[in-house]
């Protein structure tokens, strides 16, 4: 029961008959090769082979010895760096990254639906592969052909981890207030000297090489956030010296404890400068972004992790007759009779399935975004993108939090107690809703910076494609009907009253959590209409228009509320 069990098959549904990948990336002539059904289903397959096989059994060994720092150096837990050298070798990091850089070059749906499991199998494991493919992209837009010769492929493959180099002491999410320091050198590179915090990965041994990637100021930048360049530092230099990057200690923190949160001091580290200077965020930002859409697929395979061993309890553990049971008196039935119970698990199942529609779909977007065709279809893309990853990012963590605790609740006492396991999955969970950009700030930048400026053109577009997507189903007339009504809502209330010349300058901001949460909600019922038009789907649908879009209606009154309005 403690061991997360991939289902291949239920991924494999949604990505392919939910999504119907195969005719999508098939319009892709860059992926139309791999958009065969048989190939798409034997990589989920053999995904899951490796996670439920090598990943799973390793996890509460990895929470409860922890990665452990001695003298700058950091021991991973027993079986994680032999985990590793397999991973890389079999070929799993580099499923989506560009052929003539070692990658595979297949969809990156396929990538997300592995990220998914790993981080449901083993949270704090996968937190070390898990920037990687950020790191290769922001290389490959942004870096040098010398620096790309040293590291690409290195990246693309995952022989070498990387990390991101963002935080320090006193500056979190304002990186405008970064301090590190980098001196040019006379042969063209430069000396970084600075502290950074929280840096997931940032020492172990699962790896021969470690390539940091670090924001610093160079000695004539203007302050702020347009003042940061981007530098790449590895652990081991090309002669096979260590770079003068010290981990000073990692965090004793809540969960995770098997990924090492290091505090680094670069002491004058060679380094060498990614992209244009002063340009650094716009670098990073390549990486932030593609880390946005996994840490919404981690929320995704926590939840599911968590439901599993609610689940298994609740089918296993008997107390009392359910209402309306048929046992004989004084016979006590299966928890999961009882409708509290139901009500628990069936809303994080819609939860679950509803956000693997989403993710999976953002996931098939980006690709297209890259490949097809056609500069309109181009654009869609983007735009879902913009707009759905921090939905994905925000509402799936907090939901795996608060569905987690839900499913703790199941067991009972048992739930508080570490040997089922269930506990760790509410710890876990907890920092997904912090890193890589805080919820609040998804919430902000969702609003604030992508609806308000372009007065919600771009939202208003992707509600009419999702009302002509619903209009080819008959049966979803609710869901149509919320996706208009928050259309309305959009535009007779939120615009008029935020933008209005009286308008408070902070209105926006104290709108903009239940602004995400209820176009969250939106989304799903697009996602529970897809699902009910697909034979097989289960109980999600019906779970979610009876459990969880009631919330809708709530969240509409807090932003009334928070309006002024009556």
């Amino acid at each position: 029961m403690n061991a997360y069990q991939p289902r291949p098959e239920s991924h494999a549904f949604i990505l392919m008959e939910v999504l119907r990948a195969p005719e999508v990336l098939a319009e892709l002539p860059a992926l139309a090769e791999h958009a065969e059904p048989a190939l798409l289903t034997q990589v989920i397959e053999e995904a899951g082979r490796f996670v439920g096989e090598v990943l799973s059994p390793l996890n509460r060994a990895g929470d409860e010895v922890g990665a452990q720092w001695k003298a700058g150096s950091v021991t991973m837990p027993p079986g994680f760096r032999d985990a590793y050298q397999a991973f890389w070798r079999a070929g799993w990091p580099s499923l989506a990254c560009a052929t003539e850089d070692g990658g595979q070059g297949l969809p990156t749906a396929l990538e997300a639906v592995l990220h998914e499991m790993l981080n449901a199998a083993n949270h704090g494991w996968t937190m070390a592969p898990g920037l990687l493919h950020g790191a290769y992209e922001c290389l490959k837009h942004h870096a040098s052909d010398e620096i790309k010769a040293r590291y690409l492929e290195k990246l693309a493959t995952g022989e070498w981890l990387a990390t991101m180099c963002l935080t320090e002491p006193h500056a979190g999410s304002d990186l405008g207030l970064v301090r590190t320091r980098a001196t040019p050198l006379p042969d063209g590179r430069f000396a970084l000297s600075g502290t950074k915090i929280f840096i997931s990965g940032g020492e172990h041994d699962l790896s021969d090489n470690i390539v940091h990637l670090v924001l610093a100021r160079l000695p004539d930048a203007p302050p702020g956030p347009r003042g940061l360049s981007l530098f790449v530092v590895p652990k081991f230099d090309e002669s096979g010296h260590r770079s003068a990057v010290h981990c000073e200690r990692i965090e004793d923190k809540m969960g995770i404890h098997a990924s090492p949160t290091c505090v680094l001091r670069f002491d004058e580290a060679t380094a060498s400068l990614v992209g244009e200077p002063g340009k650094g965020l716009n670098a990073m930002f390549v990486m932030m972004n593609a880390a946005r859409l996994l840490v919404g697929l981690q929320g995704i395979g926590l939840l599911d992790a968590a439901w599993q061993k609610a689940s298994a309890y609740a089918q296993e553990r008997r107390q009392m007759r359910a209402p309306g049971s048929a046992s004989r008196a004084g016979e006590a039935d299966a928890i999961a009779l009882h409708p509290a119970m139901q009500r628990i698990l069936l809303t994080q199942r819609a939860w679950i399935d509803t956000g693997r529609v989403l993710a999976y779909r953002t996931a098939l977007e980006l690709d297209i975004q890259k490949h097809h065709p056609d500069a309109a279809r181009r654009e869609a893309a983007a735009r879902w993108c913009s707009l759905v990853t921090p939905v994905l990012k925000s509402a799936w963590t907090e939901q795996a939090f608060i569905g987690a605790s839900a499913c703790l609740q199941v067991f009972g006492g048992h739930g508080y107690v570490r040997e089922w396991g269930i506990e760790q999955h509410v710890r876990d969970a907890r920092v997904a809703m912090i890193y890589e950009g805080t919820n609040e700030i998804q919430a902000i930048d969702l609003l604030i910076r992508k609806t308000l400026p372009d007065g919600a053109a771009a939202l208003q577009t992707l509600l009419a494609e999702l009302q002509a997507d619903l209009t080819a189903m008959p049966e979803a007339l609710a869901a149509h009907d919320a996706v208009q009504g928050f259309s309305d809502f959009v535009r007779s209330q939120v615009l008029p009253m935020v933008t209005a010349a009286d308008a408070p300058a902070d209105r926006a901001h104290w709108l903009a959590d239940d602004f995400l949460r209820a176009f969250a909600l939106v989304l799903m019922a697009w996602a529970s209409a897809r699902l009910a038009a697909t034979p097989g789907a289960g109980d999600a649908p019906a779970a979610f228009w009876r459990f969880v879009w009631p919330e809708f209606d709530l969240r509409l009154r807090l932003m009334r509320s928070t309006l002024g309005a009556p």
